[in-house]
């Protein structure tokens, strides 16, 4: 049933999601933290069944179509959610059972800090631990009053309100990164023009060299110095797509000085 909590007293955890044709993810999202107290949805306007889907899990969905960034975005999610604690998870992650038994014992306790977790990212059919994918930490857990999110486009930040220390949890949050290869495609050109954007606005400009030494530099220090060849295949082939997608934003940017 969802969650129509609205006693602000009642609710410890808000849980907090962006969407946008997640049908093939969400219900494994959402069902990872059908424990929290509230779940909050904004959506940027999905035409599939993402919000169908969503509301088997929640009433607190809400549609908001201008889309000025992820930053902006999770902030707007942010401020419709009531909690002590926001939990910020994206539509293709879950929460584990290690983590989820962490979230329920830290937010037990009177200390205000904000939670980073590890990232364990799934690609292309096995975790990956290597080449800088792992264990990446970010914070998803903290409380509501004391962080916001900037209004990055892409790389969203957390900004704090005072001095809110930082704790590490060890369960893992699991990614499932890409589902095939096509859609790392899209996704990587969808990063990459919000990045030359971002860039763009603040007036910075690229060169194709400039992008190819980014490129071969990202590939190496994935594959030999991080030891990215020990996921095997997947290792090498994530080197190549990140190498590539490093060059595609350079390339991106370098174009739009061309017009």
């Amino acid at each position: 049933m969802p969650n129509t909590q609205n006693n602000k007293s009642e609710i410890l955890v808000s849980a907090i999601v962006i969407t946008l044709n997640e049908e093939a993810s969400i219900e494994d999202c959402l069902e990872s933290v059908a424990w929290a107290d509230e779940i909050i949805i904004v959506d940027s306007g999905s035409t599939d069944s993402t919000l169908d889907i969503a509301r088997k899990y929640t009433d607190k969905i809400y549609i908001e179509t201008d889309w000025q960034g992820y930053g902006i975005q999770k902030q707007r999610a942010q401020d419709k959610a009531s909690g002590k604690w926001i939990l910020s998870i994206d539509a293709d992650e879950r929460v584990s059972p290690e983590l989820k038994k962490e979230i329920e014992t830290v937010i037990s306790q009177s200390d205000i800090a904000a939670y980073s977790m590890p990232i364990l990212p799934y690609c292309f059919g096995r975790f990956i631990r290597h080449g800088g994918w792992y264990p990446a930490p970010k914070v998803r857990l903290y409380p509501r009053e004391k962080a916001r999110y900037g209004s990055q486009q892409v790389h969203e930040k957390l900004e704090y309100h005072g001095d809110v220390p930082v704790k590490q949890l060890n369960g893992d949050l699991l990614h499932y990164t890409y589902r095939d290869l096509e859609h790392y495609l899209v996704k990587s050109a969808h990063y990459a023009a919000a990045w030359a954007s971002q860039r763009e606005a603040k007036g910075k400009k690229a060169s194709l060299l400039q992008g190819a030494i980014h490129a071969l530099t990202c590939f190496l220090r994935m594959y030999i110095f991080r030891a990215g060849f020990l996921d095997g295949k997947q290792g090498f082939l994530l080197a190549a797509l990140s190498s590539h997608s490093t060059f595609v934003k350079y390339a991106d940017l370098w174009t739009r000085q061309q017009r």
